[in-house]
């Protein structure tokens, strides 16, 4: 027994000897450390990956061939052949393109490299897919839309993925309205960042404005849609300038009204003026009476003055306001002044009869006291 032990000891060693010796192995070269670009991909996204690997070894180590593989990541770039040695402590760096094909989750393509002299080593690789996009939301606007009115719509543009996104930009499209400016720039939006932008919005007709969002992540362009209906409706806040207390009272030539205007609404009405309207004709010394702002419950006196067509049994009163926005907006009311007498205009040719006849009669007072002056003399 101990003879057989001892055959079977020396015909193993004699064995190892035909076996050449090996300077640095597959346990010599390590991968150091990996960058995914995008560090997170959307899906259907086009990225790199690189995998760095080094030589921990005392001798160069040859290097017949570099792949990526994998089933949920698509591997879009040849593997490297022919790579050659890699030095004793030195590193080198594989650079391959992906696509995203897979759902939201994180996968793991495999890094292989394979020895010239036998062997390899295989890494798996993580690569996180997360298809969440960046949110936009209204965060103001006006209570009410009308036509030709200017309105600043607010929203808020934020990034609630894990990496960052570049470029961001804003652009109001569709038809029936103008929007000043036409698009707004963002820029960089960090993980759980926000950024708020500012239209103002100019409709001319009901419509839809659709709030689309332009992002990158990487070299990968995204895009994220808000539709914002416009619909016409009265504002409730808005002024709201009324007319009280009208009188009517005829004048050499035409009328004058005089009244109250009083702002029921809640917002102030701004460079308020009251004048008529065809069938009237404004004459001085109001032809238009400035009451200026009035605000929420305040009210002002008014007085204007016109000469209307014959006939006419009504006119109409406008009353032009502005908003704190410059948009102007008119209001009007018919006054009636078919059972108001008209006293005829006055004529500049001579001087009336009841003039003539009060001047003659100071002119006797004067002359009988100088009489009187005289016989006391």
């Amino acid at each position: 027994m101990k003879i057989a032990h001892i055959f079977i000891i020396a015909v193993l060693a004699a064995a190892s000897l035909l076996v050449p010796a090996v300077s640095a192995g597959p346990a010599d070269v390590t991968v150091t450390s990996y960058q995914v670009d995008p560090p997170s991909l959307m899906r259907w996204d086009t990225g790199t990956l690189t995998v760095t690997v080094k030589n921990n070894g005392a001798e160069s180590v040859a290097i017949r061939s570099a792949r990526l593989f994998g089933d949920d990541i698509q591997v879009l770039s040849d593997a490297y052949g022919s790579v050659g040695d890699i030095g004793a402590g030195t590193t080198k760096e594989f650079t391959f393109t992906i696509r995203a094909s897979a759902p939201d989750a994180t996968h793991y393509p495999k890094f292989v490299l394979d020895f010239r002299d036998g062997g390899s080593l295989r890494y798996p690789i993580p690569v996180r897919v997360e298809n969440t996009g960046l949110a936009v939301a209204v965060a103001a606007q006006p209570n009410a839309f009308a036509e030709g009115r200017e309105a600043d719509i607010s929203l808020t543009v934020g990034n609630p993925r894990s990496v960052r996104v570049t470029g961001v930009t804003v652009v109001p499209e569709g038809d029936g309205f103008t929007a000043t400016p036409s698009s707004a720039f963002i820029g960089t939006l960090e993980p759980d960042q926000a950024a708020r932008v500012i239209f103002n919005i100019t409709p001319a007709e009901p419509t839809e404005i659709a709030f689309r969002v332009i992002s990158r992540n990487g070299v990968n362009t995204h895009e994220t849609v808000l539709a914002l209906p416009i619909a016409f409706t009265d504002d409730k806040r808005s002024a709201d300038p009324v007319l009280t207390n009208i009188e009517v009272e005829p004048i050499s030539g035409g009328y004058r009204v005089t009244g109250d205007v009083t702002n029921a609404g809640l917002e102030s009405a701004r460079s308020v003026v009251v004048t008529s309207a065809d069938p009237a004709v404004p004459i001085d010394p109001f032809r238009v009476y400035v009451v200026g702002t009035l605000d929420s419950d305040d009210f002002s006196s008014f007085e204007v003055t016109f000469r209307a067509e014959t006939g006419a049994a009504e006119v109409p009163l406008v009353i032009e306001y502005r908003d704190a926005d410059g948009n102007v907006y008119t209001e009007q009311i018919t006054v009636n002044i078919g059972e108001t007498a008209f006293l005829p205009e006055q004529q500049n040719d001579g001087l009336p009869l009841p003039a003539i006849a009060v001047l003659a009669l100071v002119a006797i007072v004067i002359a009988g006291a100088v009489i009187h002056s005289w016989r006391r003399v």
